[in-house]
């Protein structure tokens, strides 16, 4: 029976009662308390502001004054915002700290899922982990800290980061004080987003002049994985009494658990049938038991094979078949009436129906450390580090329904009923197996950066600016992912599909490990992973004018290099293991599960079989098993720019604009092993490509509380380093047709056209309203180049005797050409439309210290050009609408905000999923609810604040479907978790 474990009753009771709690009053404070607190908070609002900050990469005066105000917590966070989006001249969101380390969300890619056009991308256990920015992909966002570039290792619970994205789980949020999206660029900003850039911005000591301290002390819990975890966080800062010197150190330490339950498919597929199963004479010459004829299996996919001939098992006969009959077409009709045998050639099922159990560790240690120099107010000299360290666990555990090809199984249908989209929904299943795939992972990443920088004025009224910036950063990650597989006997069970989960009835005690477990038709593997990214870059900025008026130039060098390798010894081990381990002593290692279905005793079964030895000595493969391949990537970038920012009068109303042009050249090395000749060695292959990236932004003050932008712009992202890995291989004795990824990708550019404004109601509220418009180019597909050999870079000393001769025969390397499968660029755009909404607004009208805010984005695509079919094809993980809202109440002791995230479902991948050629991944509409309450103890020392976090409150889970509704592809529940802590600042 499928696993699938309800959350206790008290767990539900308790998700229900907090979402209750969040709309009811909070405590009252006293008058006197109050005003303290408020004083307090307008005097380090008025501290941080008396020295100026050292320029960075971002929109010109970022923040007003705020000198009256005194709001405290999430409202000033929200005040904060409101002012520096009201101040830009781009389109440009930002979210700032509520305090020194208080940031308003425990994750800061949960804190960009405010911001309207932002699709949070989540990781299985629900964490957020990277931000898409208006409907195009995460790679397409360029994320950087202080201004510089970001890469990160990691690659998530399920391996999903291939291309250019940035893992942000590995970041504390207590060490930055503000994140601004950049949703359209300037010149000054660095290239790479053609969605946008995303600036966190770390903690520095004169952000809050003098001494300061915070900490953060939490529990939490996931009702899933049963535990509560610890997690702390430290800052401290520290400004001489004559303002020249500061330093700023952070510490934090997370030991966190995962806990998701689910089910997953691995896609749906439908059977293939042969010859004598379709009743169809074969032809001469064709084997009619293996052969699959076409006319019998129009609908694609084919990934289920029946047995040629009823099994000798106790299952099948028990099911009152003969052992050896033929199973042919009369069989199949006999055995299920109510079908015809083309409806049974269409029948869908999982391929592998598996209830699935991750548990683990999530721990991370984080640092950070930021001095400031300010010996003149002429000359201001900073240097960030950050470094942080993840150890990750994880004991995937699942139980498989064997629906595909797998050695002498084949399911065998009895009475089996589909509905109108040929699902099975019903049926009896004879020559069923189950295997355990028991997979206990290990990843270790690490992260750190440098980045030093200064300004200096020049100038007899300082309005000469130079801003200089160097950063290097290298992340590595190491993974291992060994399984052990050991599979059933034989059995029979009765099926169903109701449109929730698959389930299925069987004798079998799959918790019972003396149930007959063998290695028959199983494995073992150990397949490691190895990661390092690293980033280094120096930048120049001169400006000309004061911050207002003026005109900057610059320069900005960054180089890149990405490089994953795959190594596996899985045939040396499961030699060792098979020569170990019997079938009679399998029992032995294993134990019961705690989620329906048994387990293995990890360790002992580790160090009885010399687990680590094959661990250590593993080569290297073509590519490890989440799917990347082995090779590598330096990408090496010289940018220069020019940019104009000013201010004059229209109608007597102030218009600010922006205006630049950004050069960049790019220059490639890709690398990677291939195999000619049955020799294995490293090829590099080479490309380079120039762009030039204008960019002009205009913001009018058509009256004192409305703002009217407009901005066009082109922006860009480089291509996925996968697809020009070299992987060269000929497919054919002649060498006249081969596969190779492609150094000669050009990047994905993005013309962009954006109109719209806000209107500001007071406090931090405001309505405003987008109109965009983006033209992508530079999509890739699978296609073919013909080029000549000489330019495969191939050696030719390489090539087979054949070979060597067919290309002579066609002319010689510089003139016979090959026909080369690879990603090339289509000849077609994808267009992409959309409206974003936003509405902040306080109701002390309602209530003092109640508000609400609330964005909604909706986006429409469409493909043009001479590929445009494949580019539809080639377009997914895009949600057409997303709405999110927070209603939140707080005054100077007291804070309960409630939020509500919803995203609408879409296509996770394009078309011809398992062979079938109209089936594809789609994601469903999923909404969640969290809540984050505090209370300050303002009588006791450091007015510390209780703190209570809840994150899904309902328990919603994530799913995604194999074209049907009813045919569910992955389903994952990560619970529902609680954070109680405490707080405080002095």
């Amino acid at each position: 029976m499928q696993s699938n474990h309800p959350r206790t009753a008290l767990s539900r009771a308790l998700g229900l009662a907090i979402l209750a709690m969040a709309g009811a009053p909070a405590l009252a404070q006293s008058d006197a308390a109050a005003a303290a607190e408020a004083q307090a908070q307008q005097q380090r609002t008025q501290e941080s502001q008396q020295a100026p900050e050292p320029q960075q990469t971002q929109e010109p005066a970022d923040v007003t004054e705020l000198d009256s105000v005194v709001v405290t917590g999430f409202r000033r966070s929200l005040q904060f915002s409101t002012d520096a989006k009201r101040d830009s001249t781009g389109f440009t969101d930002s979210i700032f700290a509520e305090d020194i380390g208080k940031f308003p969300d425990l994750n800061i890619a949960e804190s960009l899922n405010r911001i309207p056009g932002i699709q949070l991308a989540r990781d299985v256990n629900n964490e957020g982990l990277n931000v898409a920015i208006r409907g195009l992909p995460s790679s397409f966002t360029k994320t950087v800290i202080n201004g510089v570039s970001v890469a990160t290792a990691s690659i998530g619970l399920d391996a999903t980061n291939q291309n250019r994205e940035v893992d942000l789980n590995l970041f504390p949020t207590e060490f930055f004080t503000a994140v601004t999206v950049h949703k359209t660029p300037r010149a000054s900003l660095p290239e790479g987003g053609a969605a946008g850039v995303v600036d966190m911005r770390s903690l520095r000591p004169f952000d809050n002049p003098g001494t300061n301290f915070s900490y953060q002390l939490q529990g939490e819990y996931n009702d899933i994985s049963d535990e509560i975890s610890p997690r702390g966080t430290f800052t401290g800062s520290w400004t001489n009494d004559q303002g020249t010197f500061g330093a700023t150190v952070g510490v934090s330490s997370v030991r966190g658990t995962i806990g998701v339950e689910g089910f997953e498919t691995i896609g749906w597929t439908n059977p293939g049938l042969n010859y004598v199963q379709c009743g169809i004479e074969a032809p001469p010459g064709t084997d009619p038991f293996t052969g699959r004829p076409a006319e019998c299996n129009s609908g694609g996919g084919g990934g289920w094979l029946m047995p040629d001939r009823v099994p000798d098992h106790a299952a099948a006969i028990a099911a009152g078949l003969t052992p050896g009959q033929v199973v042919d077409r009369e069989l199949l009709l006999e055995l299920n009436p109510d079908l015809t045998i083309e409806q049974i050639s269409e029948a869908l099922m999982p391929r592998l129906g598996r209830p699935v159990h991750m548990s683990g560790d999530r721990d991370r240690d984080a640092f950070m450390a930021s001095f400031e120099l300010r010996p003149s107010d002429n000359v201001h000299l900073y240097m960030d580090t950050l470094y942080t360290k993840a150890h990750r666990t994880n004991d995937r555990l699942d139980v498989n329904l064997v629906g595909r090809v797998f050695g002498a199984s084949g399911l065998l249908p009895i009475d089996m009923q589909m509905d109108e989209n040929d699902v099975v929904t019903e049926a009896t299943f004879t020559n069923a197996q189950f295997f355990l795939e028991a997979r206990p992972y290990q990843e270790d990443v690490q992260y750190w950066s440098v980045n030093p920088g200064g300004t200096f004025w020049f100038g007899a009224d300082g309005d000469i600016k130079l801003d200089v910036q160097a950063n290097r950063s290298r992340s590595w990650m190491f993974r291992e992912s060994p399984t052990i597989l050991v599979n059933t006997p034989f059995t029979t069970i009765d099926y169903r599909n109701d449109g929730g989960l698959p389930e299925w009835d069987t004798e079998l005690d799959l918790n019972d490990p003396a149930l007959g477990w063998t290695w028959a038709g199983g494995r073992v593997n150990v397949q490691n992973e190895k990661r390092v990214t690293e980033t280094t870059g120096a930048r120049a900025d001169l400006q000309f004018g004061e911050d207002g008026r003026n005109v900057r130039v610059g320069a900005a060098y960054d180089r890149f290099s990405r490089r994953i390798q795959g190594f596996d010894n899985s045939p040396a081990w499961q030699a060792h293991v098979l020569d170990t381990i019997s079938d009679a002593d399998l029992a032995s290692y294993l134990l019961p599960g705690p989620h329906g279905f048994i387990t293995v005793d990890f360790d002992r079964f580790m160090n009885d079989t010399d687990y680590a030895r094959f661990r250590d000595e593993a080569p290297e493969s073509a590519g490890p098993n989440t799917g990347g391949s082995t090779g590598g990537i330096a990408e090496k970038s010289l940018a220069a720019y020019v940019e104009v920012n000013g201010e004059t009068e229209v109608l007597d109303r102030m218009l600010r604009f922006n205006a630049g042009m950004r050069y960049v050249t790019t220059d490639q090395e890709v690398s990677g092993p291939v195999v000619f000749g049955g020799v294995r060695e490293w090829q590099v292959l080479e490309g380079d490509y120039k762009e030039w990236l204008p960019s002009f932004s205009a913001a009018w003050d058509v009256a004192d509380d409305v703002v009217l932008r407009m901005s066009g712009s082109r922006t860009m992202t480089r291509p996925n380093p996968s697809s020009m890995l070299p992987n060269t291989t000929f497919t054919d004795q002649s060498a006249l047709n081969a596969n190779q990824g492609n150094p000669n990708l050009a990047p994905y550019l993005s013309t962009n056209f954006d109109i719209g404004g806000e209107w500001y109601t007071g406090d931090e509220g405001f309505v405003g309203a987008t109109l965009f418009n983006k033209r992508v180019t530079g999509y890739t597909y699978q296609g073919i180049t013909t080029m000549p050999f000489a330019q495969l870079g191939v050696p030719w000393e390489d090539l087979t005797d054949g070979q060597r001769a067919a290309i002579e025969a066609r002319g010689g390397p510089d003139n016979a050409t090959v026909n080369v499968q690879q990603q090339v660029n289509a000849d077609g755009s994808l267009d992409i439309r959309g409206l974003e909404l936003i509405w902040v607004q306080p109701l002390p009208f309602v209530f003092e210290g109640l508000g609400f805010m609330a964005n909604f984005t909706k986006i429409n695509l469409d493909t043009e050009g001479s590929d445009a079919d494949r580019l539809a094809g080639n377009v997914f993980g895009i949600a057409p609408k997303m709405w999110n809202s927070t209603v939140y109440w707080e005054n100077d002791l007291a804070s309960v905000r409630l939020s509500y995230n919803w995203t609408e479902g879409a296509a996770g991948t394009g078309p011809n999923q398992q062979g079938i050629p109209y089936a594809q991944i789609f994601g469903e509409d999923r909404g969640q609810y969290d809540l984050s309450a505090s209370y300050t103890l303002a009588n006791l020392p450091t007015s510390p604040q209780l703190t209570l976090n809840v994150l899904n409150i309902t328990g919603e889970e994530r799913r995604s479907n194999f074209h049907w509704p009813n045919a569910v592809n992955n389903f994952y529940d990560p619970g529902r978790t609680i954070l109680l802590g405490i707080r405080g600042t002095f």
